[in-house]
Parts: C-alpha cells; sequence; structure tokens
C-alpha cells in the first residue's frame, strides 16, 4: 500500500506539469515542420513582434540573441508567463541569472534542490548574449498565446511577441 502511494505521489507533480503544458501547445516533430521563422533577440524586444499562426501547425524557431543581455524566448499564455516569472527572479536572487550570463554551474548545483532551477521547458529557451537555440512547437490549443522573456523587468518593458490566429 505504502509503495503504490509513494509511487503516486512522485508522478503526480509531472502529471500535473504535462497536463498544465496542454494548454500552450506541445513539443513538434521534425518531419511536421510547416514552416521556420528566424528569431532575432535585441534588449528587451523581439523581431518578428507578431507572428500569425494555425491551429495544428508546427512551426520551428531558430532563436538568436544579437543583444548584450540574457534573453529568454517562451511560448506560453500570460498567466503562464506570470506564473513562471517569481522562478525566474529566483534564479536572480541565487546569481544563477546574471546580466550577461547564465551560471551554469550553480544552475546544475541548484537544480538538485528545486527542478526549476534548471530551466528546462520544452517550450522555452534561455540564451546568453551571442547564443543561438531552437524550439519545434505545434500549436494545437485554442488557448491566447504569446512569446515573451520573462527575465525579471524585460516582460514589463514589452518583450513580447504576439500570436495572431488565423482562421484555418
Amino acid at each position: 500500500m505504502y509503495k503504490i502511494l509513494f509511487v503516486i505521489l512522485l508522478l503526480l507533480p509531472n502529471l500535473c506539469l504535462a497536463a498544465s503544458m496542454k494548454g500552450n501547445g506541445e513539443v513538434g516533430k521534425p518531419e511536421e515542420i510547416s514552416r521556420t521563422i528566424n528569431v532575432k533577440m535585441y534588449d528587451n524586444y523581439y523581431e518578428p513582434k507578431e507572428i500569425k499562426i494555425k491551429k495544428g501547425e508546427t512551426i520551428k524557431f531558430l532563436v538568436e540573441n544579437l543583444g548584450e543581455l540574457v534573453h529568454e524566448y517562451n511560448i506560453a499564455t500570460k498567466e503562464m508567463h506570470l506564473k513562471h516569472q517569481p522562478e525566474m527572479q529566483k534564479m536572480v536572487d541565487h546569481e544563477i541569472l546574471l546580466v550577461d550570463r547564465i551560471d551554469k554551474v550553480k544552475m546544475k548545483e541548484m537544480s538538485k534542490k528545486d527542478h526549476a532551477m534548471a530551466h528546462k521547458h520544452a517550450n522555452s529557451l534561455l540564451l546568453e548574449p551571442k547564443q543561438k537555440g531552437q524550439i519545434i512547437w505545434k500549436f494545437n490549443t485554442d488557448a491566447d498565446l504569446e512569446i515573451a522573456c520573462n527575465v525579471p523587468g524585460h516582460y514589463q518593458l514589452g518583450m513580447i511577441t504576439k500570436l495572431i490566429k488565423l482562421d484555418e
């Protein structure tokens, strides 16, 4: 009985996280990519500033940080962004997330105690200046999504890309 309860308690957070991720889409399959979008991150804005999407579409985002600061590229609802921002603040408070770099050693150590400190989310990139990354994302939700940087203060300064849903 205790073993079953232990397994349920162990898996419950993962099941909740998986369910919450469905609200903003899911990881796309490379063979389903319908188009590729090149994204440039500057200090406190993205190019392009808006992207048109269709439900069911899989997009490959090639993201490059051309700014002088660390930035995030995160696909989520406004509510999810607001919920994620305290995690990002915690990374700053623990000196993992610095102005122009990420202390990956400290990040690895802190993530052993708090998994949120690993910042390993399929819908998100955290890039130092001059770094590149990619996300393949399937937009299979009716939720109103946006792409934003949740580094403290950046969202509030408007580092957001609007996602405009098109009729199919």
